[in-house]
């Protein structure tokens, strides 16, 4: 790098610096860096729980299909069976 590029690189530091030290110096901007923390850890959490739906689907389609095969393989009239009265004994 000439001198020229370094001397702009330093100062584009120097005033990025300025800017950062003057945001941090504003009133509120504690409140704000918090907010925005605040912000961040409930997108990283909603990201957590998201994750899992995934695995409930599969798991309920699972489920769903195994209730089908269930209902499929009932005999037709299995509920509705009618009790036969039994001869009386007779000796």
């Amino acid at each position: 790098m000439t001198d020229g590029n370094k001397d702009l690189v330093a100062r584009l530091t120097d005033l990025s610096e300025g800017a950062i030290q003057r945001i941090s110096e504003a009133p509120g901007a504690e409140r704000a860096f918090q907010a925005l923390k605040g912000l961040a850890d409930k997108v990283d959490e909603l990201q957590r729980q998201t994750r899992g739906f995934g695995d409930l689907e599969k798991r309920l389609t699972t489920l769903e299909k195994r209730v089908d095969s269930l209902a499929k393989s009932k005999p037709a009239g299995s509920g509705a069976r009618s009790a036969k009265p039994k001869p009386p004994k007779t000796s």
